[in-house]
Order: structure tokens, then sequence, then C-alpha cells
């Protein structure tokens, strides 16, 4: 995936996909201010079945563009006040620099939102767009519990490894 940059709620500096680097990461995009329906809604799902797993996060990321890049700091500190303080963290706001990525994503519904799945190298495993469904949901959550899975049963192949490595040998 290219590089995407912008800021954390927190005020801290964000890129993607290095900041998710080792984690299976759902990037939730949004365009329009309608739009947050649909990355709520997604994300809100995400966050009850996969909060509690270390290796998945998430990331809602509203895509600012235009003149509404004059109001930075108002848009800004509105988000803040209406995000949970403990997901200043998984919100990146990303001013400018929208046109290629509506390309990238293939941009035409404003009120979707734009969805993609990384694996924990960053390699891009699932996408989608539009509003929540059932059906696709399924789809998006075998997609993480696989790879969630794989991650864990690299980093217990690893383990075994080194604890092999460090026995005595006859």
């Amino acid at each position: 995936m290219p590089a995407l940059k912008g800021g954390f709620l927190t005020g801290r500096q964000a890129a993607l996909p290095d900041d998710a680097s080792g984690r299976v990461a759902l990037l939730a995009f949004g365009f329009t201010y309608n739009s947050r329906f649909a990355v709520e809604a997604w994300v809100g799902r995400f966050r009850k079945d996969f909060g509690d797993k270390p290796k998945v996060t998430f990331y809602e990321i509203p895509m600012i563009g235009g003149m509404a890049r004059l109001g930075k700091w108002f848009i800004d500190s509105g988000m803040r006040k209406g995000t949970p303080r403990a997901d200043h963290e998984n919100v990146i706001t990303v001013y400018g620099g929208t046109e290629p990525w509506k390309v990238r994503l293939g941009y035409q519904s404003p009120d979707a939102a734009y969805l993609i799945l990384l694996d924990q190298h960053g390699i891009v495993r699932w996408l989608y767009t539009g509003t929540f469904d059932e059906e696709s949901y399924r789809s998006l959550s075998d997609q993480v519990t696989a790879l969630n899975a794989a991650s864990s049963s690299a980093c217990a192949s690893a383990n075994d490894r080194r604890r092999s490595a460090n026995q005595p040998h006859d």
C-alpha cells in the first residue's frame, strides 16, 4: 500500500502502513461528513469483535480536501470532542491529497465507507466499498481471523525454534 500521512487526534504524526506494522489493520476511509455513519458502523462492529486482540487494530481515516483544509483546527477540535480519548490514536485525519486516494479506492459513492484490510506486513488483503452489511462483514471477519491465526502460529513456530536452538545437543 502506498504511504498515507496524516495526524492522529492526539496531535502525533501518523504514517500508514508503518504505524500498523506487525498488526492486522482495518483502514476505514470516509470522504464526506455523511460517510462517517458508514465508517462508524463498520468500525463499531470491528471493535466489538476484535478490540481485545492485541495484534489487530483499526483506523478511521477522514479524508479532507478542498477548502475544508482551511478549517483544520476547528475540524480536529470537533473530532477530538466527539471521539472517546481512548480512540484518539485510532483516528487519522488527512488534509489534502484526497484525489489520488479516490482513484486508488474507486471512489463513486460520497457517503460510503472505503475499507482496506492490511496484513501484518502492510499488504492489502481485502477491499470493500459501501455501507455495513452482515455478509460483507463476515468476509472481513474471516480474513482477520485467518491472518491473526497465521500470525500467532508464526510467532509460536519462531519461539519453538528459539527454544530448540537453546537446548543442549548430544
